[in-house]
């Protein structure tokens, strides 16, 4: 009954061990003959026997370890190299292990599929911190670089996330998202923001991997964008559109402010007309009332003399309007009209570079009206990887937060779970 309650194949139990407040401790051995010398093939001899405890699955509400004795053989040939060697069965655990094979099975699917703490996996058994980390690591580097995770790619997106801050002026160190933005699954996770590590990782894919790339979405970055030049020359890059009204909000913001010191001499108080009107003048214009466009407007013609925020706000509605149609050409059109009006040496500063951007970036832009795919889904994975930060409360080791982040968002294949062979 007891060996059935252990459920391990070919072991025997020995003994059992409950001692009040300590795990439950169940001694096994496993039934086996003389085995032969894996290096000469000779039949070994017994020498002695290694007393190894192993983390194990609880029992009844209590944490529970299995003490295995493990045989120690030495050969008796004595022109051999071996000298000794240890019985090895990875149904029980495998080599250099501190927990069982099927408790290491079950943590990684708690911590990485269900998003559990790993202090919380740890207290449930009754262990260190270290011991479930390790086990995670070890299956869960397996799972995640399994080949058959993720096939081709036809629209593919990249974005940064950040990863920590260190030291005591809370240094702030970036990674990059790569993702599948059709599928909304997460590829892989690469240290920095620059395009050296996203190159790298392209490289290593293949031509003909990259060949089958159609769409690369990104969110107004050079150095993203010098990522697919050069690996997929081929791929048509999208510019995603809620990054370029973003924008337009953000130089609508800054007109405000730079006009709100001109005229008034400070930052923004709670009285001042334009600091009133921040939240009007961000929000769609179709979503304004008719009270509301009252307010913004006399907000505007009490704090902007020169009219400046005005044609900012105008500028930025322009530019919302590139989405409001799925007509290309037609986009083409505004959006040609919308970088000569911009360019106008009468419109305040930021109007002006907000043109330039749209020029400099327009055929990505214009990409949209084709492909209907953007940088969503990627923004959804970083969601999904700030979960896991929140979980862990930060991370500072890149090995943890990489693996830690694809066995939640990369959708590796679950099932693969009990056959894989821990790294």
């Amino acid at each position: 009954m007891c060996e059935l309650l252990v459920d391990l194949p070919d072991v025997v139990v020995t003994g059992i061990d409950k001692a009040p407040g300590q795990p439950i401790r169940v001694h096994v051995e496993t039934p086996i003959g003389r085995p032969g010398c894996p290096r000469c093939g000779v039949f070994a001899r017994s020498k002695d026997r290694d007393i190894v405890e192993l983390v194990d699955l609880p029992s009844y509400g209590r944490p529970r370890r299995l003490v295995w004795h493990k045989r120690r053989w030495w050969c008796a040939d004595g022109d051999c190299t071996m000298k000794t060697f240890t019985e090895e069965e990875p149904r029980i655990a495998g080599p250099r292990m501190a927990i069982t094979d099927r408790a290491g099975r079950w943590v990684t699917e708690q911590v990485g599929r269900r998003a559990r703490s790993v202090n919380e996996i740890a207290t449930e058994l009754g262990c260190d911190w270290h011991t479930v980390n390790d086990s995670v690591l070890r299956y869960g580097e397996a799972l995640v670089d399994e080949p058959g995770r993720y096939g081709q790619v036809g629209a593919f997106g990249l974005d940064e996330v950040l990863f920590v801050r260190r030291g005591p002026f809370h240094r702030q160190e970036f990674s990059t998202t790569i993702a599948d933005v059709e599928r909304g699954q997460l590829l892989d996770i690469v240290p920095g923001r620059s395009g050296k590590k996203p190159t790298e990782w392209l490289e290593n894919k293949g031509e003909a991997w990259r060949a089958q790339v159609r769409w690369c979405t990104l969110d107004l970055s050079g150095p993203y964008r010098a990522v697919f030049d050069k690996m997929l020359p081929d791929a048509t890059q999208v510019a995603d559109p809620f990054h370029v009204t973003k924008l337009a909000n953000t130089k609508l913001d800054e007109c405000r402010r730079r006009v709100q010191n001109e005229t008034m001499g400070h930052r923004g108080h709670k009285h001042d007309p334009l600091y009133r009107c921040r939240r009007l003048l961000t929000k769609a214009d179709e979503r304004l009332d008719d009270k509301g466009r009252e307010k913004l407007l006399g907000l505007l013609r009490a704090g902007d003399p020169k009219g400046e925020v005005t044609t900012t706000w105008h500028a930025k509605e322009a530019v919302r309007g590139i989405y409001g149609h799925d007509d290309e050409p037609l986009a083409r059109e505004w959006i040609d009209r919308l970088i000569d009006d911009m360019a106008d040496s009468d419109n305040p500063v930021e109007v002006r570079s907000l043109g330039r951007t749209l020029k400099r970036w327009k055929e990505q832009i214009l990409a949209w009206h084709r492909s209907h795919v953007s940088n969503g889904p990627t923004e959804a994975l970083n969601n999904l990887i700030k979960r896991v930060k929140r979980t862990a409360f930060g991370f500072s080791s890149f090995r943890n937060y990489r693996v830690r982040a694809l066995l939640y968002a990369g959708k590796p294949r679950w099932a693969l779970l009990a056959t894989i062979t821990p790294r």
